[in-house]
């Protein structure tokens, strides 16, 4: 293999983990693609191959091979951003509707990550994140509302920590017809893939683990608003939770039923509140509804 760079460390931390001691050790190297050279048997401790999760001791050896990345396939796309805050780590935008956040195989395209490496075009170099640069966290295709994207590996890597243990907080602007009792609530059940219907969410008994958090904003004529919480991160889980209860999230044809309201789900990431990678500062944005939501309310109001 070709341009193939070699590093030579020896461990100088009892007991860290392998992962997280390239990541730090290895200037510009993400703790996912540390992650992924471990697992293609390009690292090893001791002249032996290891596991990410491999704690070190003082001394061990640890040689690292780490190849050129493949040249990105995606192209910038001068398609507009609602950039709500910006600094050298982080960028929080107001996602529309009908946009998919990331490309897929087939789709390379008129995403929301081409409008991103055409905001920063130095963003492909950050390298290992593949078909998604700087993605974090998503938003189904037609959910709106704020969300956070990484600048540099570091920052990605900083905000993806806060993921996972849950200091993201993130709420939900949500409609449901019907009036959902009791005003407060909690739905525990854990999501998998719909063993029947395999581009779809279910509550399965296999799943992982999931909670959502709701709070009734109004009753509007036959209809609920709803602050809504996620504590996981589960795919679709605010829409499956929802219509598990029976009271899914109106115009959403995948979990409910189509509406004559709005053309698409009434689902608006609505306030995400995080740690800056750069201060550990806690910060809160907010993204107003967007003209197709606000109108559905007002027509609401109005009944």
């Amino acid at each position: 293999m070709n341009n193939i760079k070699v590093y030579h460390l020896v461990a100088e931390k009892q007991g860290a983990r392998l992962d997280k001691y390239l990541f730090e050790s290895c200037p510009g190297l993400s703790r996912t693609r540390a992650q992924k050279l471990i697992a293609d048997g390009l690292v090893t401790v001791n002249e032996e191959r290891a596991k990410a999760s491999t704690r070190l001791n003082i001394g061990d050896r640890i040689t690292i091979q780490v190849p050129p990345l493949e040249p990105s396939l995606l192209t910038p796309e001068p398609i507009p951003l609602d950039i709500i805050y910006e600094d050298d780590d982080v960028l929080v935008i107001n996602k529309p509707a009908g946009l998919t956040v990331h490309p897929a195989p087939g789709h390379p395209e008129h995403t929301l990550v081409n409008a991103i490496l055409h905001h920063l075009p130095t963003l492909t170099s950050t390298g290992d994140s593949g078909r998604r640069p700087g993605i974090v966290h998503r938003l189904d295709k037609d959910t709106s509302g704020v969300m956070l994207v990484a600048k540099n590996n570091q920052a990605q890597a900083n905000l993806m920590s806060q993921f996972k243990s849950r200091q993201v907080s993130k709420i939900y602007l949500v409609l449901v017809r019907g009036h959902l009792t009791p005003e407060t609530g909690v739905i525990e059940a854990p999501i998998g893939r719909d063993p029947a219907h395999r581009k779809r969410m279910a509550i399965v008994s296999k799943g992982r683990e999931a909670r959502t958090e709701y709070r009734v904003k109004e009753y509007l004529d036959n209809y609920t608003l709803l602050e809504v919480k996620p504590e996981t991160g589960r795919t679709h889980q605010i829409r499956v939770h929802l219509s598990a209860i029976g009271y899914p999230v109106v115009g959403d044809s995948t979990y409910g039923a189509k509406s004559a309201l709005v053309s698409r789900q009434f689902l608006h990431a609505y306030r995400i509140k995080f740690r800056l990678p750069s201060t550990g500062r806690y910060v809160e944005f907010t993204s107003e509804p967007s003209p197709d939501l606000r109108q559905v309310l007002q027509k609401l109001h109005s009944a």
